[in-house]
C-alpha cells in the first residue's frame, strides 16, 4: 500500500511515497541491532560531521541508496570518506546495516527521511563534498513529473549545502529525465559542467544489479556530474 505523499517545507511534491515493503528476516535483525548505532534520528538540528564521524575526512551524500549495494561498496573502496546515506525504505535501510556488518564498515551513517527535509534541516551549508544521486524514480508519466526530485529550487538547495569544489553526480537510465535533469541542473547557479552536456561514467561508480538488467536490455544510461565553483 502506498502512503500519500504531503508537500515539504520547499513547496514541492515529495519526490517517493511510501510503499509497505516487507524485511527479510536478516534485514530486520541488522536493523534492530544496528540501526542506534548507525541510524541518525531526523531533527531539526544541524550535524556536526566531525563529532558524527570522529575524523575530518570529506563527507558524501547519498540521495535514495536502494538496497544500498553501492553505497556500501564505495564506503569500502575509500575508507578515508565518510558517507551519509539518505533512505525512506527500511528493506533497503535494513539491507545496508547488514551490509556494513558484513564488511565491517565505521564509515556510513543512515538518515531514514526525506531527503529535502534533511538538507534543509540537517546540513550546514557548504558542509558536503560529494552528493550521489543514482537512478531515482523517474516518474515518467507526464502527470508525474511535478515529483521528481531533481528540479529547482531543490538543487539551488543542494548547492547551498556543498563547498566549494564540491560535486554532485547523478545517474538514470531514462532518457527524457536525463535532459529534464541536466537543465535543471544547469540552469542553477553557482554549479559548473566540466563536461559541457552529459557526463562519461566516472570509472569508480559501482554498477548496481538494477543498472545491469537495464543495460543487458540495452537501456542507455546519462550521466551528470556538476561542481560547484569556486567563486
Amino acid at each position: 500500500m502506498e502512503k500519500a505523499s504531503e508537500e515539504t517545507p520547499l513547496g514541492t511534491i515529495r519526490s517517493f511515497v511510501l510503499r509497505a515493503g516487507r524485511m527479510s528476516d536478516a534485514q530486520r535483525r541488522s536493523y534492530e541491532a544496528l540501526a542506534p548505532r548507525f541510524c541518525i534520528p531526523y531533527e531539526k538540528r544541524t550535524l556536526d560531521f566531525p563529532a558524527l564521524f570522529g575524523n575530518h575526512n570529506p563527507v558524501i551524500v547519498e540521495i535514495g541508496f536502494g538496497m544500498g549495494a553501492a553505497t556500501a561498496q564505495l564506503a569500502e573502496q575509500n575508507r578515508n570518506n565518510n558517507y551519509i546515506g539518505i533512505e525512506v525504505h527500511r528493506p533497503g535501510v535494513g539491507k545496508l546495516l547488514w551490509e556494513i556488518e558484513q564488511r565491517g564498515l565505521e564509515n556510513i551513517r543512515i538518515i531514514e527521511h526525506d531527503a529535502v527535509e534533511v538538507l534543509k534541516d540537517m546540513l550546514l551549508p557548504e558542509s558536503v563534498d560529494g552528493f550521489h544521486i543514482f537512478f531515482p524514480d523517474p516518474w515518467p508519466k507526464k502527470r508525474h513529473h511535478k515529483r521528481r526530485l531533481i528540479k529547482r529550487p531543490f538543487t539551488d538547495l543542494l548547492v547551498s549545502r556543498m563547498k566549494q569544489g564540491a560535486y554532485v553526480y547523478m545517474s538514470t537510465d531514462w532518457a527524457d529525465y536525463g535532459s529534464w535533469a541536466l537543465a535543471e541542473f544547469s540552469a542553477t547557479p553557482g554549479l559548473e559542467n566540466p563536461y559541457g552536456g552529459f557526463a562519461p561514467r566516472q570509472e569508480w561508480r559501482p554498477l548496481t544489479k538494477f543498472e545491469k538488467k537495464g543495460l543487458d536490455k540495452a537501456h542507455e544510461v546519462h550521466e551528470i556530474y556538476m561542481v560547484r565553483s569556486k567563486h
